[in-house]
C-alpha cells in the first residue's frame, strides 16, 4: 500500500508533462483572451479554442480556463448592456422628439383646418348672398344676352374668315399683277425706241 501512495518516477515524470501542457495551454487561452480583446472581437467559447488551440472540452472542463472565459464574457456581458442600454435612451429621446414633433405639426393641420373652414363658411355665404340677388327675370335676360352675345361672336368669327379670304385673294391678284407688268415693261425695254 505504501508502494501506491508514493508515485514511480515514469508516473511522476508523466504527471509533470501534463501539469506543463494544461499550463502551456492556460497562458495560451489567455493570450487568445487577450488578443480578442485587443481586437474588439466578441469573445466566446468557440473563438478562445480556435485561437489558443485547445479543445472547447478543456475550456470547460479546466477550473482556470473556464473562469478565464466566463469572468471575460460577464465584463463583455455588462458592456453589451450598457450599450444597450444607452442605445435605448437614445431610441427612446428620438422617438420622444419624433412624437413631440408629430404632436405639433397636427396642432398646426388642425388650426389650418379650421382656419380653411372658416374660409369656405364664409365664401358659401357670399356666393349664396349673390345667387340671392339675381330674379328669375334678370338671370333671363343674363341668357338672352349671353346668347345673342355668342351669336354676334360665331359672326364676326366667320366675317373675319371671309375678309382673310378676300385679303389672300387680293395679295395674290397683285402678286400676279406685279409679275404683268414685270412682263410688259421688259417687252418694252427689249423692243426699244421706235423711230
Amino acid at each position: 500500500m505504501n508502494n501506491a501512495a508514493v508515485p514511480a518516477p515514469r508516473t511522476a515524470t508523466a504527471l509533470a508533462a501534463r501539469r506543463k501542457r494544461i499550463e502551456a495551454a492556460l497562458q495560451r487561452v489567455h493570450a487568445a483572451i487577450a488578443r480578442l480583446r485587443r481586437e474588439k472581437i466578441q469573445v466566446s467559447v468557440a473563438a478562445v479554442a480556435r485561437r489558443a488551440n485547445v479543445s472547447r472540452t478543456f475550456l470547460y472542463d479546466n477550473p482556470d480556463a473556464r473562469a478565464a472565459v466566463a469572468s471575460v464574457m460577464t465584463d463583455a456581458g455588462e458592456r453589451r448592456a450598457g450599450m444597450l442600454v444607452e442605445q435605448d435612451d437614445e431610441r427612446e429621446a428620438t422617438w420622444r422628439e419624433r412624437v413631440l414633433n408629430a404632436e405639433d405639426a397636427l396642432k398646426a393641420a388642425h388650426a389650418e383646418i379650421h382656419t380653411q373652414r372658416v374660409r369656405i363658411g364664409g365664401l358659401l355665404g357670399q356666393v349664396r348672398n349673390l345667387e340671392a340677388e339675381w330674379t328669375e327675370e334678370s338671370i333671363q335676360r343674363i341668357t338672352t344676352e349671353n346668347a345673342t352675345l355668342k351669336q354676334r361672336v360665331w359672326q364676326l368669327t366667320a366675317d373675319n374668315r371671309t375678309l382673310d379670304e378676300r385679303l389672300k385673294a387680293a395679295r395674290s391678284n397683285l402678286r400676279f399683277q406685279d409679275c404683268r407688268v414685270a412682263d410688259l415693261e421688259a417687252r418694252v425695254a427689249d423692243s426699244g425706241p421706235t423711230t
